[in-house]
């Protein structure tokens, strides 16, 4: 099977067997870090890149009397931070969603893939500018759309990114988010979330069952939410 970060990146340049073949060998090994649990903490020392393999996670930020907020999902394929190995120090913390599967890549083999591999190191930079793109996106959710807009939003979102790395199709995805964390990442309360979700089910548009996502309605879902998919610059 093809790695979920080869498909990722071939959204944003067209990835070769050989491009491939130095990502596989990169991201074979990899540690299971178990649900709830962070791999990578606030005020850590980075010293390597971390790549989603399998499972959910998210970056967050928290507040000194415990509050927090999810400021992205990473899916599996997603880098958690491409060059945070040249700081100092976290600023903010990656907690895994689900079980995960994390590879951590030291910052020298990195730097020889990028260098051995020009198209890997061209999506790697339209991948940076992307996340840049998505983080905007979320501010604009978080300061300007309703509860259900937002909702809405974060739901074709993922849903898309999932379907970019195969693992969605039909308009149907697993969906392992509770909904504190809808709730931490969208500035809603757990309540207004299940509220939300509710509306949204009797309206027609979404199902969600047993921690599995389908959308029922796309057209109608992104138009609610007024979603451009734009930002995530998907055009391959």
């Amino acid at each position: 099977m093809t790695h979920a970060l080869a498909q990722r990146l071939d959204a944003f340049a067209r990835i070769s067997p050989y491009d491939e073949t130095g990502i596989a060998q990169l991201t074979r090994v990899a540690r299971v870090v178990p649900p709830r649990r962070a791999p990578v903490g606030e005020g850590e020392r980075p010293n390597f890149v971390h790549v989603i393999v399998d499972g959910w996670a998210c970056r967050y930020k928290s507040l000194p009397d415990g509050r927090r907020q999810i400021v992205a999902f990473l899916l599996p394929g997603d880098l958690c931070d491409l060059n945070v190995y040249i700081l100092k120090q976290m600023d903010h913390g990656i907690a895994a969603i689900t079980r995960l599967s994390v590879a951590d890549i030291a910052p020298d083999d990195m730097d020889a893939l990028t260098a051995n591999h020009p198209r890997i190191a061209q999506a790697l930079w339209r991948e940076t500018l992307i996340n840049q793109a998505v983080q905007r996106e979320w501010t604009v959710n978080l300061g300007q759309r309703t509860a259900s807009e937002r909702i809405a939003h974060l739901l074709v979102e993922l849903y898309l990114r999932l379907r970019t790395v195969g693992l969605a199709r039909n308009e149907s995805c697993d969906f392992p988010p509770t909904q504190n964390d809808l709730a931490s990442a969208a500035g809603l309360t757990a309540v207004h979330v299940n509220r939300t979700l509710q509306e949204l089910r009797r309206d027609g548009l979404i199902e969600l069952e047993r921690r599995r996502l389908t959308i029922l309605d796309m057209r109608r879902l992104m138009d609610l939410a007024m979603f451009n998919p734009n930002y995530l610059h998907l055009h391959r």
